[in-house]
């Protein structure tokens, strides 16, 4: 099999690359050891944060840092016998997180994230799925005052700086949107703008189905037989032989720094694991929109498979067996927020979120090597911003004016 140009993985990130490719005349090959939208791109909450321009910084406090390295707060989850292969990126991570590290990741997040959901809108057009999209926005629930009144300063400067909306409610208004919810709470935060989708899996699947119906092919491969031939051309070994195409983009998640490796370039990529169970609801009990308990890091949201809950960061060997700890202690919190019954799923589900230091995706071409390209490392957005970044890579793979300066991004930033 041949093609113009090889995309490698099948996440949110890969099918939209993969489109928008082919929306630029190119024959374009989908390539994955599984199926479409199987991995990370399934399991998350299915919010399209239009609001997530500010990155999740590395906590400063230091008492803070000593809850998380002693696994006293259930947002978190610290593997200690991973700290040496952590500890060289989450010094990264620590030191991107500083205030003029937050202010920069912002304003290169900014362009990307306010143009997810009209990319979204755009390949929902197109695949028939507009009706999925709830705009319902999301609630971020507080049961402190204080930190009721800490957030509430914190999205007033953000909306100053970046234009994120918010709206502080009252616990009777919080009452009026979610009515079953079985706390009371001091104050909620609802972020109006942010869209969600009852099966984000299933939003995948359909974008590759529009991109197999347009002409495109989806093969299964190995990613970690890439090689460049001494013409030049990329090849794969597929499930039915090799794939060779001229360019190739690396859209591997979490593991598209073994891609790269192998061709000596090095990129300092980690991971965030999370977990999800789905569970049934006593009686008539409905959520009408995705709501954050902020104490306890999950989130919670109605799914096509039962009410979806999500956990935090687990900070963990990318590959190493699942722990799900943190589901565990976030449980009996959110029986107690809403009327949560039996859990649905066998086993919890694991992925994993592909980050680097500063919270912003690798995309354009890697450095010294001729066709190699990356779209890459979007940390707790990758749902969010698979389309935007799509049409991204795409124009500067076809050599397309950008729609946005891609410097922040530079595969190379970080050597």
């Amino acid at each position: 099999m041949t093609a113009d140009i090889m995309v490698l993985g099948a996440g949110m990130v890969g099918v939209s690359a993969a489109l928008h490719l082919q929306k630029r005349g190119r024959s374009v090959v989908l390539i994955d050891r599984g199926g479409v939208a199987e991995q990370t791109s399934y399991g998350n909450a299915g919010i399209i944060q239009v609001e997530g321009v500010v990155p999740y910084p590395f906590p400063r406090d230091v008492g803070k840092l000593a809850q998380y390295a002693f696994n006293m707060l259930p947002e978190a989850n610290l593997h200690w016998t991973a700290l040496p292969k952590l500890a060289p990126w989450l010094w990264r991570y620590f030191l991107a997180s500083d205030e003029a590290g937050q202010a920069r990741t912002a304003q290169g997040a900014k362009p990307l994230v306010l143009a997810s959901i009209v990319e979204h809108e755009a390949l929902m057009r197109e695949a028939g799925i507009e009706s999925v999209m709830r705009r319902t926005g999301y609630l971020r629930l507080y049961r402190d005052g204080r930190a009721f009144d800490a957030a509430v300063a914190k999205e007033t400067d953000d909306r100053t700086k970046y234009g994120v909306d918010f709206e502080a409610i009252t616990p009777q208004r919080i009452a009026e949107l979610e009515p079953h919810l079985t706390e009371t709470f001091h104050g909620a935060l609802l972020m109006p703008d942010p869209v969600s989708v009852p099966d984000p899996g299933a939003v995948g699947k359909a974008y590759g189905d529009l991109f197999m119906r347009q002409g495109g092919a989806l093969a299964r491969g190995e990613a970690r037989t890439l090689e460049q031939l001494p013409d030049g051309t990329w090849q794969v070994l597929g499930e039915h032989g090799p794939i060779a195409a001229r360019e190739v983009v690396v859209c591997l998640g979490p593991w598209s720094d073994d891609a790269l490796a192998k061709f000596k370039f090095k990129i300092p990529l980690g991971s965030k694991r999370g977990y999800h169970m789905h569970y049934s609801a006593r009686g008539n009990a409905t959520l009408n929109r995705p709501v954050l308990d902020t104490d306890n890091g999950y989130v919670l949201t109605a799914m096509t498979h039962g009410l979806r809950l999500t956990t935090g960061a687990e900070f963990a060997r990318r590959d190493g067996p699942p722990t799900p700890v943190q589901l565990d202690r976030v449980e009996p919190a959110a029986r107690r927020m809403f009327p949560l019954d039996a859990r649905v799923d066998a086993q919890p589900w694991l992925g994993r979120r592909p980050c680097l230091p500063d919270m912003l995706p690798a995309i354009g071409p890697v450095p010294g090597i001729k066709g190699l390209w990356a779209n890459f490392g979007h940390h707790h957005l990758g749902f969010t911003l698979g389309p935007v970044c799509g049409r991204l890579i795409a124009e500067l793979v076809t050599g397309a004016t950008p729609f946005t300066d891609p410097a922040p991004y530079r595969v190379g930033r970080f050597a």
